[in-house]
Formats: C-alpha cells, structure tokens, sequence
C-alpha cells in the first residue's frame, strides 16, 4: 500500500511517467475481472484501458482511507456498470482461454481442472449481473466483504445476501442437472 501511495503522489506531483508502475501491477487483476463481467476479450481490454484513464482523471479524489486496489476497482466497476447501462450491454459466450488458469499438472488433471472451470465459468455467466459481479470480486479478486461494499457502494448485509442467493442459484442449477456443487467449487 505504501508503494501504491508513492506512486500516486509522484503523478499528482507531475510525473505522468509514474502511472505506468501501478498500470503494471493493476492491469492483469483487472483485466480478469472484468473478462468475466464482459466474456469478451475484446471488450474487456477496451474497459480495462477506459478504467485506467477514469482512475487517472480522479486520482486527487484517492483519499488514503481505504486501499488503492479498492478504490481503483471502485471506479473501474463504476464505469463498466456504466458502459453497459448505456449500450444494454448483453454478455456474449466466449471461452477464456484456460491457458493461465491451470498448472503443468498431468493431461488427466489439466483436463479436469479446465472443465470444472468452464462449468464454473458458465455457472456464473448466469447470475444477474449485481450477483455475478459480487462472486467475482468475493472469490477471482479475494476481496473482503467489507472492500465489496465500498466497491459496489451497497451495504455489507445486502453483499452478503446477494453473496448467499448467488451460491444458492449456482447449488441448485448444479443440482438440477445431476452434480454436487462442491465439485465445480470450493466456495463455502
């Protein structure tokens, strides 16, 4: 966080070359969030690059109470949910690619993990979106329930409800179709 704070006091100081270094540790993070908000990589990438120039334009109004990571998601999901709003967005059915997701395991394992991801992927593809973006943050991110709430600016009990119906909706679509929901997750 103090190295966030050096950097964002070098860009307000003037040093536009500093922004580079929290683009850098912030892209990807970022990128794969709202990848799973778009399921288009295309779109995605454009989002990631319209957030980082909206985190840019109000970067005076960081105030240091809260983590930098927080608050750049804050305004990145502001803008997404923005975007889509204004172009009644509709999420499209891309695969991402399962190439960073797995590790060099055997083919039998590389195989069982890339389907259990998929699954889980199209699992959440089909929430609403509110849900949808609450699981994500909630357990791609690993945000606590109290950095979602600041994020998403809905209070902490309404987090956890939504958090709650989601699982329950993805339990029950699982189960529908003949599976247990702890082998597609281990989100308890």
């Amino acid at each position: 966080m103090q190295e966030d704070i050096h950097w964002i006091q070098e860009v307000l100081a003037g040093n536009k070359q500093a922004y580079a270094h929290l683009i850098n540790k912030y892209k990807n993070p970022l990128y794969a969030t709202i990848l799973r908000m778009t399921k288009n990589p295309h779109d995605a990438q454009d989002l990631v690059q319209e957030a980082f120039i909206k985190v840019y334009e109000q970067l005076r109004k960081y105030d240091e109470t809260g983590t930098f990571a927080s608050w750049m998601y804050r305004v990145a999901i502001n803008h997404c949910m923005d975007e889509f709003r204004k172009k009644r967005y509709k999420m499209q059915q891309v695969e991402i690619e399962e190439g960073s997701i797995v590790s060099s395991d055997t083919p039998e394992i590389i195989f069982m993990k890339n389907e259990e991801s998929r699954r889980l992927e199209r699992l959440v593809a089909t929430l609403p979106e509110d849900e949808r973006i609450i699981i994500l943050l909630r357990y791609v991110n690993e945000l606590s329930y109290q950095e979602i709430s600041e994020l998403v600016d809905t209070p902490l009990a309404t987090v956890r409800n939504k958090l709650y119906r989601a699982k329950k909706k993805m339990r029950a679509t699982v189960k529908r179709e003949g599976g247990n929901f702890h082998e597609v997750s281990n989100w308890r």
